[in-house]
């Protein structure tokens, strides 16, 4: 028997014939192969161990190695691996997934559409904001605004809604409509020179924007309730209570991406209830099968709901794997897991624990500007200069040397260039 190749021979063949996400050829020069997911650790091919620091990519909240998982894809597909869901057909896995996140979303939110991930849950958002806008006699209204560092996904048009520059360049023109507000990111956000709050003000930009669109062209506003990729930014105590009132008050579509944060990632199922607040659409993936299969979907409030029903056109949205029977299997799977183990609580009380070791280890050093988190997600911010909040020059290469100075370390996660993201299982 041949001995397993080498982690440098597999990357050569790697080289040969994949084209990778955010591929780079310098970036990926010195990549590791893996081999083996167990618990909360990685395994490359040549048999070292990494902390997989940020669950892969968010996503595998349950752990590697879930044989519940394995089990019930292999019971599902053995049964029946695949069938449509087109009008006119539909499986017991989705009827099921369905029916059981009905009492664990928003109270309004009843009815859902699967995809494979979290870029088809914002395109069918966007989507579905359009159709709903139309049926309600108010076709102009299209346009969609997000915010600076949102990661929506990088299909064209969750592209489009993505904050963060870098994915724009090379898929320029943009498509019409899109605009971005300022993050609310308590470190940089301006404070208020007449003491007011700064979430209120953060928010208020929000109304700012819709009146410089014009109310009667803006269809939605999306929104991560902690923005992730962008460097795990939560917003304040108030900021989404007065996003829901100008979202009402000028007819524009709260939509929740929490892709990243739903599923007990920041201590509760789904976390605009941190902030007691409902959305009118919410889109998901990631956790809800713990990245072993790929699923994602949205949640749609009543009224939507019954207003795409009553339409006589139909809503021609699809795609070939939505409510797929396998993935919809696992992702049961996954949920009896975040129940039985109680994973938002966890979440809760070690993102805390974990929250207070980072600012007691990290806090005084002197190019560390902010830690922040929220449950099992945390950002740490370098920066050149405390005082002035200044980041080092794109130049110096500051992700590249974080990120090859935490892998040397045993530690395997991603750094927005400035901010080193962390999410464990």
């Amino acid at each position: 028997m041949n001995a397993p190749l080498s982690n440098a021979a597999l990357l050569e063949k790697d080289h040969q014939h994949l084209i990778h996400p955010l591929h780079h050829t310098s970036g990926h020069a010195n990549g590791r192969v893996w081999v083996k997911g167990e618990g909360s650790y990685l395994f490359d091919a040549d048999g070292n161990r990494f902390i997989d620091g940020l669950s892969c990519l968010w996503n595998v909240s349950a752990g590697h190695g879930r044989e519940e998982l394995a089990d019930a894809a292999a019971k599902q597909m053995r049964e029946m691996a695949f069938c449509s869901s087109y009008a006119g057909g539909s499986n017991r896995p989705a009827i099921e997934l369905a029916e059981r996140l009905a009492p664990i979303c928003y109270s309004q939110i009843n009815n859902f559409y699967f995809t494979s991930g979290g870029g088809e849950s914002t395109d069918s958002n966007i989507k579905l904001a359009r159709f709903y806008w139309k049926a309600k006699g108010k076709p102009e209204k299209t346009k969609v605004i997000a915010r600076v560092w949102g990661y929506h996904g990088v299909t064209l048009a969750a592209m489009c809604a993505t904050g963060i520059q870098s994915y724009w360049p090379m898929f320029e023109p943009r498509i019409p409509g899109f605009s971005h507000i300022p993050s609310p990111d308590p470190y940089h956000y301006p404070m208020p020179a007449d003491g007011s709050s700064q979430g209120i003000a953060a928010a208020n930009e929000l109304e700012k924007e819709i009146l410089k669109q014009g109310p009667e062209t803006v269809s939605m506003f999306i929104a991560e309730p902690v923005q992730g990729a962008g460097g795990v930014i939560p917003a304040q105590d108030d900021y989404f209570k007065r996003i829901r009132e100008i979202c009402d008050q000028y007819e524009v579509l709260l939509v929740a991406d929490e892709v990243i944060t739903g599923f007990g990632r920041t201590g509760k199922m789904f976390a605009l209830d941190h902030y007691g607040v409902q959305p009118d659409l919410v889109q998901f993936a990631k956790s809800i099968t713990s990245g072993s299969v790929p699923l994602g979907g949205i949640g749609i409030s009543d009224e939507i709901a019954e207003t795409v029903t009553a339409s006589k056109t139909p809503w021609m949205h699809a795609y070939t794997y939505s409510g797929h029977p396998t993935t919809c299997a696992v992702a049961l799977a996954t949920l009896d897991i975040i129940e039985k183990e109680d994973l938002p609580g966890q979440a809760a009380t070690n993102g805390e624990a974990m929250l207070q070791k980072l600012h007691a280890a990290l806090d005084d050093h002197p190019h560390v500007g902010n830690v922040r988190g929220q449950g099992m997600m945390h950002g740490i911010e370098i920066v050149k200069d405390k005082g002035t909040k200044e980041w080092f020059e794109p130049g110096f290469g500051l992700g590249g040397k974080l990120t090859k100075a935490l892998m040397a370390r045993g530690l395997y996660t991603r750094v927005r260039s400035e901010v080193i993201c962390n999410a464990p299982h």
